[in-house]
């Protein structure tokens, strides 16, 4: 008998579990629930416009929800529109994937002044995500952005780029004139370690260059490499790559370009500073190495004029109903996949994989993996307790609520006519924002 198995969430975490179970030898039914109308998830929403190669992996994902043994169900909100237990009544295993897409907390004074800004969800804004605002504030002439990781080089660049210069991606019509009017000249990145410890990949660290807008400035203060960096250097080649760049650049002039983005090492973020009642400053404190890769404080306080602050300190994934939830470091407490309950126990059928799983960190290449582990568990594990397990009795619980189903010949919709959209601007894509406008173009 065929295993029908319910992964909840559409991302690459979700899809290469789908991927792998209907590769393996057991017959599966695979049905993938997303929440937003779209498939793909941070692929689609946490992805810079401006870095068309990333997303060359949906074509790979595209190819896995149009397998005849998978069906995409977008439009469906777990906890909202289908419960665990109901979904227990169609499926022998569900896997968790919903991912990681709230901002952490920093935790220091002033971190909820207006003007004080999640990165997750500036990214969203500037992806076109249909469940948030459609204008940004973009006033702040003078920003600081903390973080040493991709997602804090992403704001720095949108931010310091022009709206001119993001006209050729797949940004809608908002997006465009929110980044073509925003007031920033100066943007300023703050990591609290030193340079060979930030996360950046080589590649993106090196396109903050690549605008003819932007002058990047590497301030030799904090600039400091010592044994144990060179000996973390010396066993990792991104690392040694990411520092070569920036040593090139450190004490580098600016060019007279109407934008900067300035680097700081060794710079710990102590206070965001009110002015009327919104940011007006930022407070770190200088740091420095003590021999082992670790940091500690040296007392010296500097404040740094800023009218906006952007957190890129990490995601967090956010509980589900129904489910364990390990508040602490913010995954479902699992055995290599297999869901615990609060004795430790495996719950039956119930398994977790992707940034949910094992904390937001790693590139999306590292999912496939984690998703390998889950699924091997889940096909050696699972027994057949669904009791309606025609594809036909899920179809008929959602229309009996209601529920505007996405379905894959749904997306396939609303992926050509935003394709259309784009060709008639000169553009490979402009994207949909609005939820109504998907499911109304879904529907054909």
């Amino acid at each position: 008998m065929t295993l029908r198995v319910a992964i909840v969430g559409g991302g690459p975490a979700g899809i290469y579990a789908a991927d792998l179970l209907t590769k393996s030898e057991t017959p599966v039914s695979v049905d993938i629930l997303e929440r937003l109308p779209a498939p793909f998830g941070l692929v689609r929403y946490g992805v810079a416009p401006d870095h068309p190669r990333i997303k060359e992996i949906i074509k790979a994902l595209q190819r896995v929800i149009g397998h005849p043994d998978v069906r995409f169900l977008g439009n469906v909100e777990y906890g909202v529109d289908v419960k665990l237990e109901d979904l227990r009544e169609f499926y022998d295993a569900v896997v968790v994937a919903t991912g990681a897409m709230s901002d952490r907390a920093l935790g220091i004074p002033g971190e909820e002044l207006p003007g004080s800004f999640g990165a997750a969800d500036f990214v969203s804004w500037y992806d076109a995500h249909p469940d948030v605002p459609r204008s940004w504030p973009l006033h702040a002439r003078e920003v600081a952005v903390l973080g040493a990781g991709n997602v804090a080089l992403d704001v720095a660049r949108v931010l310091a780029k022009t709206g001119e210069e993001m006209l050729s991606t797949d940004i809608p019509d908002h997006v465009y004139l929110g980044l073509a009017a925003k007031q920033a000249t100066d943007v300023h990145v703050f990591a609290r370690r030193g340079p060979a410890y930030v996360k950046f990949s080589p590649l993106e660290l090196r396109e903050l260059a690549h605008s003819p807008n932007v002058d990047v400035i590497v301030h030799p203060e904090g600039f400091e490499v010592d044994d144990a960096s060179m000996e973390h250097i010396a066993k990792n080649r991104q690392a040694k790559m990411v520092l070569d760049t920036l040593a090139n650049w450190v004490g580098r002039e600016p060019s007279g370009k109407p934008h900067r983005i300035h680097l700081h090492f060794l710079e710990q973020p102590v206070e965001i500073v009110g002015d009327d009642g919104a940011v007006g400053a930022l407070r770190t404190e200088r740091t420095r190495p003590v021999g082992d890769g670790s940091v500690e404080g040296t007392g010296e306080v500097t404040e740094w004029p800023a009218q906006a602050v952007y957190r890129a300190v990490g995601y967090r994934s956010t509980p589900l109903p129904g489910l364990p939830f390990d508040d602490r470091n913010a995954v479902i407490p699992n055995d290599g996949g297999r869901v615990l309950d609060l004795d430790g126990a495996p719950i039956a059928g119930t398994f977790v994989t992707g940034w949910i799983k094992r904390g937001p960190v790693g590139l999306i290449g590292h999912t496939k993996s984690d998703a390998a582990e889950t699924v091997a568990h889940l096909l050696a594990e699972t027994t057949l307790t669904a009791r309606s397990r025609d594809r036909k009795d899920v179809d008929a619980y959602f229309a009996e609520r209601d529920v505007d189903v996405v379905t894959h010949e749904s997306w396939e919709r609303i992926d050509q006519h935003e394709i259309a959209l784009g060709e008639a601007a000169g553009r490979i894509r402009i994207k949909v924002a609005e939820r109504e406008e998907m499911l109304r173009v879904g529907r054909g």
